[in-house]
């Protein structure tokens, strides 16, 4: 097992609103099809057994164990499994992430699916690790994005804070935050903001700002909070004497591992970085048969 040092303490809650046997059964649907896994079939008798252990072949940060579990579960009912792992744990190349005896053909159905969501979902989480060790001790904080895979966003974002990231707005109707296209439309920082405050919806009110002159209207207007657009380091200074802690500050755009120290240093609040989602790499997960079952 992982040692706690390694772990998002409390991390590994399951996204509320999240209907995992939906999930398991349109995915399941996607890759068996209608005809079912036609070679299990053909080459593995309907009453044959497969132990197995899962395994991860890189040091990963571990995000959607329970997910995968629910496949082998919706196959194979009896299904025996010992997890070793927890999601929120980080761990070393050569792990053995959960150990598995059940029935051949229903496990090796529901393999594929299982292995793509973990590996995904750990990936998001191995990849947020690395940008929230790379601030470490800035007191800044890591944001995820709503640059998510379409209708995966509540495992993308679950597994987000499984890397030790906290979540932005899930919705667009749990956030207001006015952007460059909105300015646009409504002429102004100032004219969009008092818009949105005068719409009393009883959320914050954010507001991208690209530039420093446009940060005393955004606040004037009744800002709750800046999302600082774009700027360099010697910029972000500038407009953190400027606030002078009346609202909090987020930093955004084109933030990477290089340049996210920098970033943190400056004493922003938050930096959102919507790479965690958008481009992480799966990891490289395997299950290989073992010869030993579970003990019963």
């Amino acid at each position: 097992m992982a040692s706690a040092e390694n772990s998002i303490a409390g991390a590994s809650e399951m996204p509320p609103h999240f209907d995992l046997g939906e999930f398991v059964r349109r995915v399941l649907a996607e890759d068996i099809g209608s005809g079912g896994d036609v070679t299990s079939n053909a080459t593995i008798t309907t009453d044959a057994r497969f132990s197995a252990e899962m395994n991860c072949r890189e040091p990963i940060v571990i995000a959607g164990l329970d997910v995968a579990i629910a496949f082998f579960r919706a196959l194979d009912r009896d299904v025996r499994i010992r997890k070793h792992v927890a999601d929120g744990d980080a761990v070393a190349a050569g792990t053995i992430l959960m150990s598995l005896d059940g029935n051949a053909r229903a496990l090796l159905a529901a393999e594929r699916s299982a292995l793509n969501t973990l590996q995904h979902l750990s990936g998001i989480a191995t990849l947020t690790r690395r940008y929230v060790d790379a601030i470490s001790g800035t007191g800044a904080i890591l944001l995820d994005t709503r640059k998510t895979i379409p209708g995966l966003r509540l495992l993308d974002k679950y597994a987000a804070r499984m890397g030790g990231a906290e979540n932005h707005r899930m919705r667009l109707d749990d956030g207001v935050l006015i952007k460059d296209n909105h300015v646009g439309v409504a002429g102004s920082v100032e004219a969009a903001v008092k818009a949105a405050v005068a719409a009393n919806t009883g959320l914050q009110v954010q507001v991208e700002v690209d530039r420093i002159a446009q940060i005393e209207p955004a606040l004037a207007a009744g800002a709750d909070r800046l999302l600082l657009d774009n700027m360099k380091p010697d910029t972000l200074r500038e407009a953190i004497a400027m606030v002078a802690g009346r609202v909090p500050l987020e930093a955004s755009g084109g933030v990477n591992l290089d340049t996210i120290r920098a970033i943190a240093e400056t004493g922003v609040d938050y930096i959102s970085v919507g790479r965690i989602t958008q481009s992480a790499p799966a990891v490289d997960i395997g299950l290989d048969y073992a010869l030993q079952a579970l003990p019963a």
